[in-house]
């Protein structure tokens, strides 16, 4: 069975477009089974250079790293955001995040997440006319 289905997925990359809808920030949700090192930030903050994220104008992308079989989680947001909304706002997500996933709430979870930090990216790095979507959407995979 998939961890998300396909309309679970759907969901989740429309939370991210809507995330996305009044702030110039990027973010982009990466699933995979297995962790390396176990160090979900580690891989988090690999994968946020990987997937180019770190080249967002304002330095404003986040990424929301799963490991599914590991059942490891973690968010990553490039210097711009995070000094604006410091580490207690990650921190306070992720424990979230967590407790929906242990209660089996996946995809509400992860479009709740998603929202949070896009509101956080709105208050501070609003819409501007001339924003381009720097990064793709969807969901990666590992």
């Amino acid at each position: 069975m998939p961890f998300l289905s396909s309309a679970d997925e759907l969901a989740v990359v429309q939370a991210i477009q809507q995330a996305e809808k009044k702030t110039s920030g990027e973010v982009r949700v990466h699933i995979e089974k297995k962790c390396p090192k176990k160090d979900p930030i580690k891989r988090a903050t690999s994968l946020f250079q990987k997937l180019g994220m770190h080249k967002t104008e304002l330095r404003n992308g986040v990424i929301v790293y799963v490991a599914t079989e590991d059942h490891l989680l973690a968010i990553w947001g490039d210097e711009g955001i995070h000094t604006k909304v410091g580490q207690e706002f990650w921190e306070s997500t992720l424990v979230t995040l967590q407790a929906d996933f242990k209660e089996g709430n996946i995809k509400n979870g992860l479009v709740k997440a998603l929202l949070d930090i896009g509101g956080k990216l709105q208050q501070h790095f609003p819409y501007q006319h001339d924003d381009e979507n720097e990064l793709d959407d969807s969901i990666s995979y590992g």
